[in-house]
């Protein structure tokens, strides 16, 4: 059975006095036990701040993004190495900010995940379609050409992935899928990964649901079988909102 796993992207938000008093809300809220898989993804000024209250919360910490380069003249970006010293386990590749506002495409996104997960990152593949893209049919053609183009022949194995549907017509809009249609994405994620990289693959792989998820939604879209948890935004970061979608996460 797949461990679920719940992510909160924190964006351009936070400073160290907020985050600190947030890791020790949250530290008293998150349900006992195994329990989901939690991991946070704040900026990365914050990294270094919330490492050891996070670690002793039992909270992961991810970059939002990296650069498949260790080291050299990159202006503004970030390794997977300074990564692993600022105390990540995770990484993001591919967020919808990243391919539509700053302009990445497939190349790029799959060059951050090979140099990530080479770097001994775990990192979460985020694939979804526009609302041109949903109202014209073409969300099958969307996101199974972004995943296929992130994990198709991808050198690392299941648990040091995850694949994010967000369908980015819900981003931050209020709107969210229905868990009726959330889990029939997913289904079809997890059918085309089996084509690519075989039926155990696909199994072991988490797929999880992002896009406008909140205390009061979290739940019903965990309902479905192949939706294995979720990556949330705005509602990541309050202490206690997130606190309750992990615990709707839980088994």
């Amino acid at each position: 059975m797949r461990r679920t796993l719940t992510g909160g992207n924190w964006k351009m938000n936070g400073t160290p006095g907020g985050a600190d008093a947030y890791l020790g809300e949250i530290a008293g809220l998150l349900p006992s036990g195994p329990g989901p898989e939690v991991v946070l993804f704040p900026p990365f000024t914050l990294l270094p701040v919330m490492a050891g209250a996070a670690r002793k919360a039992g909270i992961m910490l991810g970059g939002q993004d990296l650069f498949w380069e260790e080291g050299g003249a990159f202006t503004g970006e970030i390794s997977p190495g300074m990564l692993v010293d600022a105390g990540c386990t995770w990484f993001l590749a591919g967020h919808s900010e990243r391919r539509h506002v700053m302009g990445e495409d497939d190349a790029t996104v799959r060059r951050k995940l090979e140099a990530g997960t080479a770097s001994g990152l775990r990192g979460i593949l985020c694939v979804g379609e526009l609302l041109e893209e949903r109202e014209t049919g073409r969300t099958e053609e969307t996101v199974r050409r972004q995943v296929e183009a992130g994990i198709l022949g991808l050198d690392a194995g299941p648990g040091n992935l995850a694949v994010a549907y967000e369908p980015v017509w819900a981003i931050g809009t209020g709107l969210t899928a229905t868990p009726e249609e959330a889990q029939r994405v997913h289904a079809l994620i997890r059918g085309w990964i089996g084509e690519a990289r075989g039926a155990g693959f696909a199994e072991a792989l988490r797929i999880i649901y992002g896009g406008s998820v909140k205390p009061a939604n979290a739940g019903e879209i965990m309902k479905g079988p192949d939706v294995d948890g979720t990556l949330v935004g705005g509602a990541s970061l309050s202490a206690k909102d997130f606190a309750l979608i992990v615990a709707a996460s839980d088994g």
